[in-house]
């Protein structure tokens, strides 16, 4: 068995990078693991790995409180984000873009939880806030209307789907970067981590090619790989 420094999820945050593991992806015929590219990390210098704790989302049909118990204005929300356990990601999607996610007080929750992020298919708000927890949020960006009267959570730690058609099954794994985040199927973890490390150390060889003035074409030709 492999230590703890060298476990999958632990050279994904160390050694790897979502371009190379895209690719990887792709070459195994995986092609729509990438979330949308509008979500994006709040502090680009954060890596985020985990296992996905998935989180479906609806818009409600009125913006009006009505007839609803207002202890149920956020659906499954609280539930769901008291679930989480150490190593997971809070990944949601499922509403319209009008209105936020994520904020400071569920991030603080979630960190006391070990979660290690939230991947949010929207906006978060309370920006700075969030920031000053140093804990990785992707989203859409910052946008302060709230979530109560427009949205809530219907089910969670099932299927959910993006609208570019990235599926995220609970238990997959997540990895994120400043390029994006990906999905990789839990069931596949090993096998795309040893390959991302071949691609890691060709790419290099073929850097060294490069420096040493060789064409693009011909490296490609002997190679595969640019």
């Amino acid at each position: 068995m492999p230590s703890r420094s060298n476990s999958p999820l632990d050279i994904l945050r160390t050694r790897l990078h979502t371009a190379v593991v895209g690719d990887i992806l792709d070459v195994m015929g995986l092609t729509r693991q990438f979330l949308p590219p509008q979500i994006r990390s709040l502090n680009p210098d954060h890596v985020l790995v985990g296992r996905a704790m998935t989180v479906l989302e609806a818009d409600c049909a009125t913006d009006r409180l009505g007839h609803r118990d207002l202890t149920d204005s956020f659906g499954m929300m609280f539930r769901a984000l008291d679930s989480l356990q150490a190593g997971e990601v809070y990944i949601c999607t499922g509403s319209s873009p009008r209105y936020a996610l994520w904020g400071e007080l569920m991030a603080t929750r979630a960190r006391g939880l070990e979660a290690v992020g939230a991947v949010l298919d929207g906006y978060h708000r309370d920006t700075r806030g969030i920031k000053a927890l140093d804990w990785p949020v992707f989203s859409m960006g910052g946008y302060a209307q709230d979530q109560r009267l427009r949205g809530r959570v219907i089910d969670y730690r099932c299927p959910i789907e993006f609208g570019n058609g990235a599926r995220v099954e609970n238990g997959d794994i997540v990895f994120g970067d400043i390029d994006g985040v990906l999905i990789i199927p839990a069931a596949r973890l090993n096998e795309v981590v040893e390959l991302a490390l071949a691609k890691v150390d060709g790419e290099e060889r073929v850097r060294l090619m490069i420096e040493a003035g060789g064409s693009t074409e011909r490296i490609f030709d002997e190679t595969g790989i640019m």
